[in-house]
Protein backbone atom coordinates (compact mmCIF):
# COMPACT_ATOMS: atom_id res chain seq x y z
CA UNK A 1 0.00 0.00 0.00
CA UNK A 2 1.43 3.52 -1.26
CA UNK A 3 0.27 7.40 -0.59
CA UNK A 4 -0.97 8.50 -3.59
CA UNK A 5 -2.47 11.87 -2.79
CA UNK A 6 -2.62 14.81 0.37
CA UNK A 7 -5.39 17.03 0.64
CA UNK A 8 -6.01 19.72 2.48
CA UNK A 9 -9.94 21.57 3.20
CA UNK A 10 -9.70 25.12 5.08
CA UNK A 11 -13.50 25.07 6.33
CA UNK A 12 -15.51 27.49 8.86
CA UNK A 13 -15.52 28.15 11.49
CA UNK A 14 -11.46 27.70 12.13
CA UNK A 15 -10.35 24.80 10.91
CA UNK A 16 -8.15 22.54 8.09
CA UNK A 17 -8.74 19.02 7.55
CA UNK A 18 -6.52 16.53 5.81
CA UNK A 19 -7.18 14.02 3.90
CA UNK A 20 -4.52 11.28 2.58
CA UNK A 21 -5.72 8.36 0.12
CA UNK A 22 -3.72 5.36 -0.71
CA UNK A 23 -3.24 3.55 -3.71
CA UNK A 24 -5.51 0.56 -2.38
CA UNK A 25 -8.68 3.00 -1.84
CA UNK A 26 -8.08 3.36 2.08
CA UNK A 27 -8.48 7.23 3.26
CA UNK A 28 -7.49 8.47 6.45
CA UNK A 29 -8.58 12.44 7.84
CA UNK A 30 -6.35 14.07 10.24
CA UNK A 31 -7.00 17.90 11.50
CA UNK A 32 -3.47 20.07 10.91
CA UNK A 33 -4.14 23.38 11.96
CA UNK A 34 -3.00 26.74 13.91
CA UNK A 35 -5.91 28.72 15.00
CA UNK A 36 -5.66 32.32 12.67
CA UNK A 37 -3.08 30.84 10.88
CA UNK A 38 -4.36 28.11 9.11
CA UNK A 39 -2.72 29.02 5.40
CA UNK A 40 0.48 28.58 6.60
CA UNK A 41 -0.04 24.81 7.91
CA UNK A 42 -1.49 24.23 4.95
CA UNK A 43 1.15 25.05 3.17
CA UNK A 44 3.79 23.35 5.39
CA UNK A 45 1.63 20.23 4.85
CA UNK A 46 1.85 20.49 1.25
CA UNK A 47 5.56 20.50 1.44
CA UNK A 48 5.24 17.68 3.62
CA UNK A 49 3.36 15.49 0.85
CA UNK A 50 6.41 15.80 -1.16
CA UNK A 51 8.24 13.40 0.81
CA UNK A 52 5.23 10.89 2.00
CA UNK A 53 3.40 10.47 -1.49
CA UNK A 54 4.58 6.53 -3.13
CA UNK A 55 5.63 5.72 0.77
CA UNK A 56 4.08 3.73 2.78
CA UNK A 57 1.44 4.83 5.27
CA UNK A 58 2.13 1.89 8.05
CA UNK A 59 5.40 3.68 8.40
CA UNK A 60 3.67 5.68 11.45
CA UNK A 61 6.79 6.29 12.83
CA UNK A 62 9.46 6.41 10.70
CA UNK A 63 7.21 9.21 9.14
CA UNK A 64 7.11 11.06 12.36
CA UNK A 65 10.43 10.97 12.51
CA UNK A 66 11.62 12.03 9.48
CA UNK A 67 8.74 14.71 9.34
CA UNK A 68 10.39 15.96 12.76
CA UNK A 69 13.98 15.74 12.44
CA UNK A 70 14.85 15.91 8.37
CA UNK A 71 14.65 19.45 7.92
CA UNK A 72 17.28 20.10 10.36
CA UNK A 73 15.28 22.80 11.59
CA UNK A 74 12.36 21.38 14.34
CA UNK A 75 9.54 22.43 16.17
CA UNK A 76 7.41 24.98 16.66
CA UNK A 77 3.82 25.36 15.82
CA UNK A 78 3.12 25.32 12.49
CA UNK A 79 5.83 22.25 11.81
CA UNK A 80 4.55 20.22 14.63
CA UNK A 81 0.84 21.23 13.95
CA UNK A 82 1.21 19.57 10.08
CA UNK A 83 2.91 16.94 11.12
CA UNK A 84 0.47 16.43 14.09
CA UNK A 85 -2.61 16.01 10.90
CA UNK A 86 -0.47 14.23 8.77
CA UNK A 87 0.23 11.69 12.03
CA UNK A 88 -3.69 11.62 12.83
CA UNK A 89 -4.39 10.46 9.58
CA UNK A 90 -1.77 7.88 9.26
CA UNK A 91 -2.94 6.18 12.13
CA UNK A 92 -6.79 6.48 10.69
CA UNK A 93 -5.60 4.49 7.74
CA UNK A 94 -3.56 2.07 9.89
CA UNK A 95 -6.64 1.33 11.63
CA UNK A 96 -8.62 0.75 8.93
CA UNK A 97 -6.03 -1.34 7.19
CA UNK A 98 -6.03 -3.50 10.19
CA UNK A 99 -9.82 -3.42 10.73
CA UNK A 100 -9.46 -2.35 14.10
CA UNK A 101 -9.75 1.21 16.05
CA UNK A 102 -6.35 3.30 16.85
CA UNK A 103 -7.03 2.24 21.09
CA UNK A 104 -6.62 -0.54 20.37
CA UNK A 105 -3.43 -0.16 18.16
CA UNK A 106 -1.95 1.20 21.08
CA UNK A 107 -2.29 -1.25 23.42
CA UNK A 108 -5.83 -1.63 23.93
CA UNK A 109 -8.79 0.18 26.03
CA UNK A 110 -8.64 0.87 29.80
CA UNK A 111 -11.66 2.48 30.16
CA UNK A 112 -15.44 2.37 28.51
CA UNK A 113 -15.92 5.54 28.50
CA UNK A 114 -14.08 9.24 28.64
CA UNK A 115 -14.94 12.04 30.95
CA UNK A 116 -15.88 14.89 28.55
CA UNK A 117 -16.22 19.06 30.07
CA UNK A 118 -18.12 21.80 27.57
CA UNK A 119 -17.12 25.40 27.81
CA UNK A 120 -19.17 28.05 29.20
CA UNK A 121 -19.33 31.87 28.35
CA UNK A 122 -17.15 33.72 25.60
CA UNK A 123 -13.86 35.40 25.78
CA UNK A 124 -15.23 38.16 27.61
CA UNK A 125 -17.46 36.46 30.28
CA UNK A 126 -20.40 37.93 32.08
CA UNK A 127 -23.62 35.98 33.65
CA UNK A 128 -22.27 32.47 33.89
CA UNK A 129 -25.11 30.86 35.77
CA UNK A 130 -27.48 30.42 33.16
CA UNK A 131 -24.94 28.89 30.80
CA UNK A 132 -23.72 26.30 33.58
CA UNK A 133 -27.36 25.39 34.57
CA UNK A 134 -27.86 24.68 30.96
CA UNK A 135 -24.70 22.03 30.87
CA UNK A 136 -25.77 20.68 34.19
CA UNK A 137 -28.89 20.17 32.14
CA UNK A 138 -27.70 18.66 29.39
CA UNK A 139 -25.71 16.27 31.62
CA UNK A 140 -21.80 17.56 31.55
CA UNK A 141 -20.47 16.94 35.08
CA UNK A 142 -17.86 19.28 34.54
CA UNK A 143 -17.72 22.95 32.51
CA UNK A 144 -14.77 25.39 31.24
CA UNK A 145 -14.80 29.25 31.81
CA UNK A 146 -12.56 32.08 30.78
CA UNK A 147 -11.28 33.61 34.02
CA UNK A 148 -11.07 37.30 32.51
CA UNK A 149 -11.46 39.00 29.35
CA UNK A 150 -9.28 42.08 28.59
CA UNK A 151 -6.89 42.38 31.52
CA UNK A 152 -4.39 45.24 32.41
CA UNK A 153 -0.69 44.09 32.73
CA UNK A 154 -1.44 44.87 37.01
CA UNK A 155 -5.58 43.51 37.42
CA UNK A 156 -7.29 45.93 39.60
CA UNK A 157 -9.42 45.27 42.50
CA UNK A 158 -12.56 45.42 40.43
CA UNK A 159 -10.77 42.70 38.11
CA UNK A 160 -10.47 40.06 40.95
CA UNK A 161 -13.87 40.74 42.06
CA UNK A 162 -15.19 39.76 39.29
CA UNK A 163 -13.18 36.76 38.48
CA UNK A 164 -14.76 35.75 42.59
CA UNK A 165 -18.26 36.52 41.42
CA UNK A 166 -17.90 34.38 37.93
CA UNK A 167 -16.24 31.28 39.31
CA UNK A 168 -18.67 31.86 42.80
CA UNK A 169 -21.77 31.56 40.07
CA UNK A 170 -20.43 28.50 38.03
CA UNK A 171 -19.70 26.78 41.41
CA UNK A 172 -23.06 27.36 43.14
CA UNK A 173 -24.71 26.26 39.99
CA UNK A 174 -22.80 23.39 39.60
CA UNK A 175 -22.85 22.11 43.28
CA UNK A 176 -20.21 20.01 45.23
CA UNK A 177 -20.22 17.00 42.70
CA UNK A 178 -19.62 18.65 39.93
CA UNK A 179 -16.31 20.47 38.44
CA UNK A 180 -15.36 24.37 37.21
CA UNK A 181 -12.15 24.31 35.15
CA UNK A 182 -10.73 28.37 34.64
CA UNK A 183 -9.14 29.14 32.08
CA UNK A 184 -6.83 32.30 32.12
CA UNK A 185 -6.03 31.89 28.51
CA UNK A 186 -2.09 33.56 29.01
CA UNK A 187 -3.89 36.59 30.19
CA UNK A 188 -2.41 37.01 33.25
CA UNK A 189 0.65 38.35 33.78
CA UNK A 190 3.16 37.45 36.61
CA UNK A 191 2.27 39.84 38.76
CA UNK A 192 -1.81 39.44 38.73
CA UNK A 193 -1.15 35.53 38.92
CA UNK A 194 -0.83 34.51 42.72
CA UNK A 195 -3.59 37.21 43.55
CA UNK A 196 -5.89 35.84 41.19
CA UNK A 197 -5.49 31.56 42.37
CA UNK A 198 -5.45 32.86 45.77
CA UNK A 199 -8.84 34.16 45.15
CA UNK A 200 -10.40 31.58 43.09
CA UNK A 201 -9.47 28.89 45.50
CA UNK A 202 -12.58 28.33 47.58
CA UNK A 203 -14.34 27.41 44.99
CA UNK A 204 -12.20 24.48 44.76
CA UNK A 205 -11.47 24.34 40.67
CA UNK A 206 -10.71 21.50 38.87
CA UNK A 207 -7.72 23.10 37.56
CA UNK A 208 -6.93 26.75 36.34
CA UNK A 209 -5.42 26.30 32.99
CA UNK A 210 -2.57 28.97 31.66
CA UNK A 211 -2.04 31.11 34.66
CA UNK A 212 0.96 32.13 32.78
CA UNK A 213 2.44 32.64 29.22
CA UNK A 214 4.45 29.72 27.83
CA UNK A 215 7.36 31.93 27.36
CA UNK A 216 7.10 32.45 31.24
CA UNK A 217 7.10 28.92 32.23
CA UNK A 218 10.28 29.79 34.14
CA UNK A 219 8.34 31.03 36.50
CA UNK A 220 5.31 28.15 36.83
CA UNK A 221 7.58 27.02 39.99
CA UNK A 222 6.40 29.81 41.95
CA UNK A 223 2.74 29.02 41.25
CA UNK A 224 2.73 25.38 41.75
CA UNK A 225 2.50 25.31 45.19
CA UNK A 226 -1.03 26.73 45.84
CA UNK A 227 -3.86 24.55 46.63
CA UNK A 228 -5.18 25.15 43.00
CA UNK A 229 -4.15 22.51 40.70
CA UNK A 230 -2.41 24.14 37.70
CA UNK A 231 -2.94 22.48 34.06
CA UNK A 232 -1.19 23.66 30.81
CA UNK A 233 -0.05 22.45 27.22
CA UNK A 234 -1.93 23.70 24.65
CA UNK A 235 1.09 25.82 23.37
CA UNK A 236 3.64 23.16 24.18
CA UNK A 237 4.37 21.30 21.46
CA UNK A 238 6.66 18.18 22.30
CA UNK A 239 7.80 16.02 25.19
CA UNK A 240 10.75 18.53 25.69
CA UNK A 241 8.52 21.36 26.20
CA UNK A 242 6.51 19.72 28.17
CA UNK A 243 9.63 18.67 30.67
CA UNK A 244 10.00 21.35 32.49
CA UNK A 245 6.59 22.53 32.84
CA UNK A 246 6.66 19.24 34.85
CA UNK A 247 9.46 19.50 36.37
CA UNK A 248 7.87 23.02 37.76
CA UNK A 249 5.11 21.05 39.49
CA UNK A 250 2.08 21.13 36.93
CA UNK A 251 -0.98 19.36 38.33
CA UNK A 252 -2.38 18.54 34.72
CA UNK A 253 -1.15 18.09 31.31
CA UNK A 254 -2.68 19.42 28.35
CA UNK A 255 -1.41 18.75 25.01
CA UNK A 256 -3.49 19.29 21.78
CA UNK A 257 -3.27 17.04 19.40
CA UNK A 258 -4.17 18.83 16.81
CA UNK A 259 -0.66 20.67 17.80
CA UNK A 260 1.44 18.52 19.55
CA UNK A 261 2.55 16.14 16.87
CA UNK A 262 -0.48 14.16 16.92
CA UNK A 263 -1.26 10.50 18.19
CA UNK A 264 2.33 9.94 18.45
CA UNK A 265 4.15 12.51 20.28
CA UNK A 266 0.76 13.14 22.38
CA UNK A 267 0.80 9.39 23.61
CA UNK A 268 4.30 10.01 24.41
CA UNK A 269 3.61 13.18 26.47
CA UNK A 270 0.91 11.33 28.31
CA UNK A 271 3.45 8.97 29.34
CA UNK A 272 6.34 11.32 30.30
CA UNK A 273 3.37 12.55 32.29
CA UNK A 274 3.05 9.88 34.26
CA UNK A 275 6.03 9.49 35.42
CA UNK A 276 5.42 12.30 37.51
CA UNK A 277 1.96 11.27 38.64
CA UNK A 278 0.50 14.07 36.61
CA UNK A 279 -2.83 13.32 34.72
CA UNK A 280 -3.55 13.85 30.61
CA UNK A 281 -6.25 16.04 29.82
CA UNK A 282 -6.34 16.94 26.29
CA UNK A 283 -6.73 19.99 24.94
CA UNK A 284 -9.44 20.61 22.33
CA UNK A 285 -11.80 23.45 21.09
CA UNK A 286 -11.17 22.15 17.53
CA UNK A 287 -13.05 19.68 15.17
CA UNK A 288 -14.13 16.42 14.84
CA UNK A 289 -11.30 15.03 13.74
CA UNK A 290 -8.98 16.03 16.57
CA UNK A 291 -11.89 15.43 18.82
CA UNK A 292 -11.93 11.49 17.66
CA UNK A 293 -7.99 11.85 17.66
CA UNK A 294 -8.12 12.94 21.38
CA UNK A 295 -10.98 9.94 22.45
CA UNK A 296 -8.49 7.30 20.93
CA UNK A 297 -5.74 8.53 22.78
CA UNK A 298 -7.95 8.82 26.01
CA UNK A 299 -9.31 5.25 25.89
CA UNK A 300 -5.62 4.17 26.15
CA UNK A 301 -4.11 5.80 28.39
CA UNK A 302 -4.14 5.11 32.12
CA UNK A 303 -3.16 8.42 33.52
CA UNK A 304 -5.91 10.17 31.62
CA UNK A 305 -8.41 12.85 33.49
CA UNK A 306 -11.03 14.41 31.78
CA UNK A 307 -11.44 15.90 27.41
CA UNK A 308 -12.07 18.99 26.18
CA UNK A 309 -14.26 19.26 23.25
CA UNK A 310 -15.84 22.50 21.36
CA UNK A 311 -19.71 21.38 20.34
CA UNK A 312 -21.39 25.10 20.95
CA UNK A 313 -18.31 27.03 21.84
CA UNK A 314 -18.35 30.60 21.11
CA UNK A 315 -15.57 30.69 18.19
CA UNK A 316 -18.19 27.80 16.52
CA UNK A 317 -20.39 31.04 14.96
CA UNK A 318 -21.05 29.72 11.86
CA UNK A 319 -20.50 26.03 11.73
CA UNK A 320 -20.52 23.17 15.01
CA UNK A 321 -18.57 19.65 15.08
CA UNK A 322 -21.48 17.73 13.54
CA UNK A 323 -21.52 19.83 10.57
CA UNK A 324 -19.04 17.74 8.75
CA UNK A 325 -19.70 14.18 9.90
CA UNK A 326 -22.27 11.49 8.64
CA UNK A 327 -22.59 9.56 11.74
CA UNK A 328 -22.79 11.72 14.96
CA UNK A 329 -22.74 8.55 17.21
CA UNK A 330 -19.23 8.61 18.56
CA UNK A 331 -20.22 12.50 19.98
CA UNK A 332 -23.59 11.91 21.36
CA UNK A 333 -22.23 12.09 25.23
CA UNK A 334 -24.29 11.12 28.24
CA UNK A 335 -24.04 12.09 31.70
CA UNK A 336 -21.01 13.95 30.42
CA UNK A 337 -18.94 10.56 28.95
CA UNK A 338 -18.52 9.68 25.04
CA UNK A 339 -18.63 6.24 24.27
CA UNK A 340 -16.32 3.93 23.43
CA UNK A 341 -16.84 2.84 19.38
CA UNK A 342 -14.78 -0.30 17.52
CA UNK A 343 -15.09 1.47 14.56
CA UNK A 344 -11.86 0.87 12.94
CA UNK A 345 -9.15 3.91 13.07
CA UNK A 346 -10.49 7.11 14.49
CA UNK A 347 -14.13 6.07 14.57
CA UNK A 348 -15.89 9.06 12.55
CA UNK A 349 -17.06 9.19 9.17
CA UNK A 350 -16.92 12.50 8.07
CA UNK A 351 -19.35 14.07 5.74
CA UNK A 352 -16.65 15.05 2.49
CA UNK A 353 -19.08 16.42 0.04
CA UNK A 354 -19.90 19.27 2.74
CA UNK A 355 -16.00 19.68 3.58
CA UNK A 356 -15.23 19.94 0.03
CA UNK A 357 -18.28 22.27 -0.53
CA UNK A 358 -16.56 24.46 2.55
CA UNK A 359 -13.26 24.81 1.55
CA UNK A 360 -11.32 28.45 1.40
CA UNK A 361 -12.51 29.68 4.95
CA UNK A 362 -10.13 31.45 6.50
CA UNK A 363 -10.54 32.97 10.61
CA UNK A 364 -8.48 34.98 12.52
CA UNK A 365 -8.46 35.71 15.84
CA UNK A 366 -8.90 39.09 17.32
CA UNK A 367 -6.53 41.62 18.11
CA UNK A 368 -7.21 43.26 21.91
CA UNK A 369 -5.43 46.62 22.96
CA UNK A 370 -5.21 48.24 26.80
CA UNK A 371 -7.21 51.23 27.39
CA UNK A 372 -3.89 53.26 26.25
CA UNK A 373 -3.83 52.12 22.91
CA UNK A 374 -1.04 49.06 23.36
CA UNK A 375 -1.01 45.50 22.75
CA UNK A 376 -3.46 43.09 25.15
CA UNK A 377 -3.35 39.62 25.20
CA UNK A 378 -6.20 37.74 24.03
Amino acid sequence: MKIDRIETFLVPPRWLFCRIETDEGIVGWGEPVVEGRAEVVRAAVETAAEYLVGADPLRIEDHWQVLTKGTFYRGGPVLSSAVAGIDQALWDIAGKAYGAPVHRLLGGPVRDRVRVYTWVGGDDPAEIADSVAAAVEAGFTAVKMNGFGRLPRIATAADIAGLVDRVSAARAALGPDRDVAVDFHGRVAWSTAPRALAAVAEAHPLFVEEPLLPEYGHQLGRLTGTPVPIATGERLYSRTDFLPALRAGIAVAQPDLSHAGGISEVRRIGALAETFDVPLAPHCPLGPVALAASLQVDFATPNFLIQEQSMGIHYNTTNDLLDYVADPAPFRFTDGYAPRTEEPGLGVTLDESAIRAADRHAWRNPVWRHDDGSFAEW
